[in-house]
């Protein structure tokens, strides 16, 4: 027993003695921690800290894209991406659930709200282990007003995280210049987040200006990420990016973009383009194609990505023959009263054909030749002056280079000059390439007194900060590949083309404005290399400056492939180039010349007769009608048979069935008043000057007794005319 009792003690003291050294161990563990705030080398503070730190991304706005005027093409608005919290543990209240309770409900009201399959929402309400889950795409840029009414729903779990979207207020705009942008995934600090980058055209290629550099905030939360009291907060502001002022005119680009848009509808082309320059500076005041695409919502991309004016080289024919004339005049070979026989030219084994089949017209003068645009008299002035000396001025034009015009992939055309043909079709237009905005940059030389000016896009670019320029763009003299005398000679050669009896041109006469100009029918090249053949499959164009005394502006139009009917393919091209010089001149305040007199033409009757041929008629006489209906029979024209019709002014022809309203814009008063006399409507107008807006809209079915309210407007200032264009563009909106 005594020695039970001594081992008994013996242990009770180990014990005592154990447990003592362990929480004096602990006792002084813990001293150590609170004294030190250190444990096996790590600062626990930090590490508490960075345990409740929550760092989120402060997004940067990216620049806003204006145009010339600073009228906003492109801007950030605020989007919001739908997300749904799964975790039970972030409900500390039943009764206020912080999580998705009622997946069937909640995906029943969320597919209201947004394009995602019912069934599709559900399945990832329900996906196991999921802290939180998104809905791709169709969950994101929401607008607030969409935000909105998904709250009033009072879904438990349904989130929402705010971003930056871009916004295009004008839609199909310039869409293959401004480009477009997309969310792109990107990982930042263990999170993956969406990022708005450029993808194509101003967007893309001046990225580093406009992208702008994220902020962040560090703070401190609970375990759930709620704000913590008497919160650290560490903010890092973001950088906005920088704003784009464009040298495009949002007015001008307007007026192109409805005409082309009208051409689409009617001739449905396989291509169409248009650009408008300042002839004396190289500022593109508005470029466009067909087909575009949307840079919203991106409809229409997949059917051409390329910008058709900078990137695609094509054959330009007859237009290039303004140059090889100019050539022909600062060389002193060319004598526009002189005859040649027109024709055929023999160039080796081969020959050379007027556009006429060969046929020619005779025995006419070289300035006949320009204003019927023959091949031949084109040989014949390339022989005069050497190919060696015309080869030159190609380079002097800057042809077979790229322009440098501020916008990517830009092709540079070739010149296809190696043997005899391929130097006389060159001079016309054939075998080698450009691309139109060489065009362009050519054709300023012409309309500037021989100074050649680089096209360009950008006016500036602001710091967002400081609001400095930090680019600014000053017209760039290029070239001065002909002389002030030559250019003046070469531009009243091209107005005979418009104004003169046998001119091609004649179509693209605009009342109150002279122009200067030419006409190219180019025939494509098809895949297998070789030219297409069929009277559509030719790239038509125009090419034209007003007024001609001294030029304002330069208008470059082109229709590849356009379904004619018995038409002319002056006919598309014409309902682009001539509204949109027009309506541009009057814009800008370029008053119309009232001392240019008109030649007259007296119509015969058409009455009885089929569409097509009526058409084919006027065109005769330079004029190319307005036709109300689809039917196949005339049944009334204004003028009538054997009165006079101005050159320039518009004739209307009312078929038998089917009227519709035209588009009236920039229309005078005395050619409103003959579709009212035509279609007898009932006229009441107010102003003066030109058509600005009309109540019946176009395209839209009219009948006799209706009323036609239409106002006026005289051209007036810059300043006026530009109040004019933000109040259509605020109310477009």
């Amino acid at each position: 027993m005594i020695e039970n009792s001594k081992n008994r003690k013996t242990g009770a003291a180990i014990l005592f003695i154990g447990f003592a050294l362990l929480f004096f161990i602990l006792f002084t563990r813990v001293l150590f921690i609170q004294t030190t705030g250190k444990a096996d080398g790590h600062e626990l503070k930090n590490e508490a800290l960075q345990k409740y730190m929550r760092t989120d991304v402060l997004e940067a706005k990216r620049g806003t894209i204006y145009d010339t005027n600073g009228e906003v093409i492109a801007e950030d608005t605020t989007s919001f991406t739908v997300a749904a919290i799964l975790d039970p543990s972030v409900t500390t209240n039943p009764e206020e659930p912080n999580h998705v309770t009622d997946p069937e409900k909640t995906a029943k009201i969320l597919a209201k709200y947004f394009e995602m399959d019912q069934t599709a929402i559900e399945e990832r309400l329900k996906k196991d282990g999921a802290f939180q889950v998104e809905f791709g795409s169709a969950g994101r840029g929401l607008s607030n007003s969409v935000k909105r009414k998904i709250e009033d729903e009072k879904l438990p779990g349904i989130t929402f995280i705010r971003q930056s979207k871009r916004f295009y207020p004008n839609g199909k705009f310039a869409s293959h210049l401004i480009g477009f942008t997309q969310q792109v995934e990107k990982e930042v600090n263990g999170k993956f987040l969406f990022d708005t980058q450029g993808q194509m055209g101003i967007e893309k290629l001046y990225e580093k200006y406009l992208e702008g550099k994220d902020g962040k905030i560090r703070y401190t939360s609970d375990l759930w990420g709620y704000l913590l009291p008497n919160r650290q907060e560490m903010v890092e502001e973001p950088e906005d990016g920088d704003h784009i002022y464009l040298t495009i005119d949002s007015k001008i680009q307007t007026f192109l973009e409805d005409a082309l848009n009208e051409v689409s509808a009617q001739y449905e082309p396989a291509k169409s383009f248009a650009i408008v320059a300042e002839a004396k500076t190289g500022k593109i005041l508005a470029m466009s194609q067909r087909p575009t695409f949307h840079p919203g919502t991106r409809d229409g991309l997949d059917t051409n990505w390329m910008n058709d004016l900078v990137e695609y080289s094509y054959e330009p024919g007859s237009t290039m023959k303004i140059f090889t004339l100019a050539a022909a005049i600062e060389e002193g070979v060319f004598n526009p009263k002189e005859l040649y026989q027109s024709g055929t030219y023999k160039v080796g084994p081969n020959r050379v054909r007027d556009h006429n089949a060969g046929e020619g017209w005779g025995m006419i003068t070289y300035e006949e030749g320009v204003q019927r645009s023959s091949n031949v008299a084109m040989a014949n002035l390339l022989e005069r002056m050497t190919p060696g000396v015309f080869r030159q001025y190609l380079e002097d034009f800057r042809f077979g280079q790229a322009t440098g015009i501020a916008l990517p992939n830009e092709a540079t055309g070739s010149i296809l000059y190696n043997f005899p043909l391929e130097q006389v079709t060159a001079s016309f237009g054939q075998g080698s390439t450009v691309n139109a905005m060489q065009m362009i940059q050519g054709a300023t030389a012409i309309a500037n007194g021989g100074k050649m000016m680089k096209p360009y896009v950008i006016d500036k670019i602001i710091d967002d900060t400081s609001g400095k320029k930090i680019v600014s763009t000053e017209p760039e003299v290029v070239g001065e590949p002909i002389s002030k005398e030559t250019a003046e000679e070469t531009i009243n050669v091209l107005e005979t083309v418009v104004t003169a009896e046998h001119g091609t041109g004649r179509p693209y006469h605009i009342e109150g404005y002279d122009v200067a100009g030419k006409t190219g029918t180019a025939q494509l090249v098809g895949d297998n290399g070789k030219y297409l053949t069929g009277f559509n499959n030719y790239l038509f164009s125009f090419m034209g400056m007003a007024p001609k005394d001294d030029p304002e502006l330069i208008v470059y139009v082109g229709v590849a492939q356009p379904k004619l009917n018995n038409e002319s393919g002056s006919a598309p091209v014409s309902k682009i180039f001539n509204p949109v010089m027009r309506n541009s001149l009057q814009y800008l305040n370029v008053k119309p010349d009232e001392n240019i007199v008109s030649k007259t033409v007296e119509l015969e009757d058409f009455i009885g007769k089929k569409t097509a041929e009526a058409r084919e008629a006027y065109a005769k006489y330079g004029v190319d009608p307005v036709i109300i209906g689809t039917g196949d029979k005339i049944v009334k024209q204004v003028p009538s048979a054997g009165e006079k019709l101005l050159q320039g002014e518009k004739a209307i022809v009312l078929t038998s069935k089917n009227w519709t309203m035209p588009d009236m814009t920039g229309w005078s008063i005395r050619d409103v008043m003959k579709i009212t006399e035509i279609a007898g409507l009932k006229l009441s107008y107010s102003g003066t000057g030109y058509v600005a807006s009309q109540n019946i809209k176009v395209n839209k079915p009219i009948k006799e007794g209706q009323k036609l309210i239409v106002k006026l407007e005289q051209p007036g200032s810059v300043e006026e005319a530009n109040e004019r264009a933000k109040e259509d563009s605020d109310q477009s909106r």
